[in-house]
């Protein structure tokens, strides 16, 4: 009989629900669903930091700054007004804070850009799509 991890059958599934959410979202979702993304990497980071699982650390902390960077990209920097340039250079010092986080095992650095994040996502959770 093959063996059965209940937890990889729950990775599945949960995968496949995300990519069926991806794939009918509004662009105002989809930078939703990128901000939780980034909140859950660098809240799994911060535990690996704790735990020493250096490996699992950066994984996750190059999958933020990957998602944090792709927040970045999307940006409208032809709006005008402030507020793209703005987000533009604090989605630049959330990477570098990540970065730094990784480098100094800097479980603070990590903190701050959680916080920031909730903080974007909040506002973002607000405005009406």
């Amino acid at each position: 009989m093959p063996n059965y991890n209940p937890q990889e059958a729950l990775k599945h599934y949960r995968q496949a629900g995300l990519e069926a959410e991806v794939s009918t979202a509004s662009p105002h979702r989809l930078i939703q669903l990128l901000m939780a993304g980034a909140l859950d990497r660098v809240a799994v980071a911060q535990g690996a930091i704790e735990r020493g699982d250096t490996a699992l650390k950066g994984e996750q902390i190059s999958k933020a700054i990957g998602i944090v960077t792709g927040l970045r990209a999307s940006l409208d920097l032809n709006v005008p007004g402030d507020l793209p340039a703005n987000l533009d250079q604090l989605y630049e010092y959330m990477e570098l804070r990540l970065l730094h986080g990784s480098v100094n095992n800097d479980p603070a650095a990590l903190a701050e850009v959680s916080e920031l994040l909730k903080t974007l996502k909040s506002g973002w959770d607000e405005i009406a799509p």
